[in-house]
């Protein structure tokens, strides 16, 4: 697995990735094998999970085709599909 950094995804990039893919909430936490609650509950900022479970998450999406873009200093974050080459 990626060394992935669990701090650069927020709950609004989650929703949005999953919008880009189509995906349920169902679908990402059976891709991720995260549970459902625990994604649903991250999505609407009620809970953080643990890094581990956002690294699968994340890992999950990555693979799918989106990158998590963006910084405060880059004008702000998001998501959108990674270019093919």
């Amino acid at each position: 697995m990626k060394n992935i950094d669990p701090n650069r995804i927020t709950p609004s990039q989650c929703r949005a990735a999953r919008a880009l893919l189509r995906w349920s909430q169902n679908e990402l936490a059976e891709r991720a094998k995260v549970g459902k609650q625990t994604l649903a509950d991250f999505e609407r900022e009620a809970r953080e999970p643990y890094d581990r479970t956002l690294a699968d998450i994340v890992a999950v999406i990555e693979d799918a085709g989106i990158e998590f873009i963006g910084t405060r200093e880059s004008g702000g974050i998001g998501v959108r599909f990674k270019l093919m080459t």
